[in-house]
């Protein structure tokens, strides 16, 4: 403190603010709890919203932007199309076309865990008849066994999507594995890692078309092509830099007497949707986090009020040793601000950690926006600031002479 004009130094000033906290620590510690939760609800909610956009983007990036599907629509009758047996083959002969791979849909088809299982009881699962190269071109992982070979696709052997074998209960493969599929048995292969652009394939069990045909008499393949089938999804590898060409062309590649009937998607899409939709929420979440700092505002305005009500004798000793007003309001409207600046830090603390938790289990890179903590602390010292400001000007307000003959 400076001897010629009493002013006191910022070292000082946050001594002098810490008293009445470090002689009420309980009674501190409850008021700066409604600051730490909102706080902590504010950065975990705008820290898990970036870091599930950020892991979202990650496997979007890991998957491809250039996989494009073609798909049945619906006929000028309105009911289902269907794609020329030849589609497939059309599209391969597209320029800037990498890959293609193929699936049918058999309808008429359900697959369950064992023969005992009532027949209505699917599960919401679905049988498809695939081509090889399906896991390479869609960019799903193997996750037990092995995917069809040119043998396997012939007997009656399925590899189960991520979500038919967990409605399934099967989550491993040995020898003796099987599933009542077509009122017959077949044997599971493998099981699939879960496919973010083909959510259909994740609840299918999925045979060759060879097997579909012996097993299941899907259809009569007698068109020089032995095997394959009429498709009911086409999925499509274009080349990075040409998609938008690819795009427009493969309607009427996949089916030139009736377009019309073809639908074309890009599902990396649908991922940017739900990335750009991960915060449709968090405003729902933020209000929350509001409430909250406004409740532990309200704490700190009721704690500093009973301080300054408790706390005359000291004001008023002060005020007669030479303390200004200023300087007494200065006092408490800094302890008011330092009690909401602590909650704000264990708050944003708490939040990153949650986040950082939450993120980890999900294998999501842990993004914490500087918004979020910079948003946070500043919040709390606006808080602190308004709810310190009344009990503040009611100190400074307290006479010298009131005070000490109250003491």
């Amino acid at each position: 403190m400076s001897v010629e004009d009493g002013r006191l130094g910022l070292k000082d000033w946050l001594r002098v603010a810490s008293v009445g906290l470090r002689a009420r620590r309980l009674r501190a510690a409850l008021s700066a709890l409604g600051i730490a939760i909102g706080t902590a609800a504010i950065v975990a909610v705008l820290g898990l919203s970036s870091s599930s956009q950020a892991g979202l983007l990650a496997e979007i990036d890991r998957l491809g932007t250039n996989l494009l599907t073609v798909e049945v629509g619906q006929s000028l009758t309105g009911g289902e199309a269907q794609l020329p047996l030849e589609a497939p083959a059309r599209i391969t002969h597209l320029g800037d076309v990498d890959q293609v791979a193929h699936a049918a849909l058999l309808r008429d088809e359900k697959v369950y865990r064992s023969s005992m299982i009532p027949e209505p009881n699917t599960g919401g699962l679905q049988v498809r008849a695939t081509s090889l190269n399906l896991p390479s071109v869609l960019g799903t992982a193997i996750a037990r066994g092995a995917w069809l070979n040119d043998g396997t696709a012939r007997e009656p052997v399925a590899v189960l999507g991520a979500l038919a074998a967990q409605r399934l209960g099967i989550d491993r493969v040995h020898a003796d594995q099987r599933i009542w599929l077509g009122d017959q048995w077949f044997n599971v292969a493998g099981l699939l890692e879960p496919s973010p652009l083909a959510p259909e394939i994740d609840s299918s069990a999925l045979i060759g078309y060879p097997a579909a045909q012996t097993y299941l008499g899907y259809v009569s393949l007698d068109r020089g092509i032995p095997e394959a089938g009429p498709p009911s999804s086409i999925y499509v590898r274009a080349d990075v830099d040409h998609v938008s060409a690819v795009q427009s062309s493969l309607a009427r590649t996949a089916n030139p007497q009736a377009p019309n009937e073809v639908n074309v998607s890009q599902p990396s899409d649908a991922l940017t949707a739900r990335a750009a939709a991960a915060g449709a929420f968090d405003s729902l979440f933020l209000g929350l986090g509001v409430v909250a700092l406004i409740v532990g505002a309200v704490g700190v305005a009721n704690i500093m009020i009973i301080s300054v009500l408790e706390r005359r004798s000291e004001i008023g000793l002060r005020r007669a040793l030479g303390a200004t007003k200023s300087q007494i309001r200065t006092q408490f409207l800094a302890e008011s601000i330092l009690l909401a600046v602590i909650g704000g830090a264990v708050g944003v603390l708490a939040g990153a950690a949650a986040t950082a938790v939450y993120a980890h289990s999900k294998g999501w890179v842990v993004v914490i926006p500087t918004e979020a903590w910079t948003g946070g602390i500043a919040s709390a010292i606006l808080i602190g600031a308004f709810a310190g400001l009344m009990p503040a000007v009611r100190a400074s307000r307290m006479a010298p002479t009131v005070a000490l003959r109250t003491a």
